[in-house]
């Protein structure tokens, strides 16, 4: 899963049936989510291949304001900027000189949107969820039950109420494992932060997909 997709797109086996499984674990995910107003905090990503292998690694800060609302900044090492105010979707690369637009359409916001939603049928209607506990921490798997997804499993693990590691399968086994630090939950948020002048002489690509 190449960094762009990631920030694109911009998430057990107990004698219980699976279905039983997948309504605790997205009773429980909804339960963690639904308190969550906005949501801060810096980032670590890396991407391994099928073998463990890394291949990628940055660094960052996010913010997310429920519903739908985003501002992902890589800081290293190459700056890259995704942003969105609900309606559309700009990915900026200052290296490049290069913003792309997008609509903020379903395949694009199937996996954040129902991340913020905490509705456990939004959940179950699109994924598997079960759930796994380990001390203090609490890991959620969801498995797409659509096949046009930009992943084929998602990982969300919590400490507390705090998102602290999300990991991305892809098709071809490559992993994006991204740790979050310094959480900051339901604190007010500047609406400017998901607002993005594109800036003069910048080359733009709107796409209407």
């Amino acid at each position: 899963m190449s960094m762009k997709k990631t920030l694109a797109a911009l998430t057990m086996t107990l004698a219980v049936p699976m279905s039983a499984l997948a309504s605790e674990g997205a009773d429980r995910l909804a339960a963690i989510l639904e308190p969550l107003r906005t949501y801060a905090a810096d980032f670590e990503q890396q991407i391994l291949d099928g073998s463990g292998q890394r291949l990628q690694e940055a660094s960052g800060r996010m913010w997310l304001s429920r519903p739908g609302k985003f501002r992902w900044e890589v800081e290293a090492p190459y700056e890259q900027l995704v942003v969105s105010g609900g309606e559309e979707v700009i990915l900026y690369d200052p290296d490049l000189e290069q913003a792309t637009v997008q609509p903020l359409d379903q395949r694009v916001t199937h996996t954040p949107a129902l991340l913020l939603s905490g509705s456990a049928d939004e959940l179950t209607d699109s994924y598997e969820v079960t759930r796994q506990q380990q001390g203090a921490s609490e890991t959620f798997i969801l498995v797409p039950k659509d096949p046009d997804t930009l992943f084929e499993e998602l990982k969300m693990t919590f400490r507390g109420e705090a998102l602290a590691m999300l990991q991305m399968t892809d098709s071809t086994g490559q992993r994006t494992a991204i740790g979050f630090d310094n959480v900051r939950m339901n604190e007010g948020m500047d609406p400017g932060r998901f607002t993005f002048d594109i800036p003069a002489g910048t080359d733009v690509i709107r796409s209407t997909q």
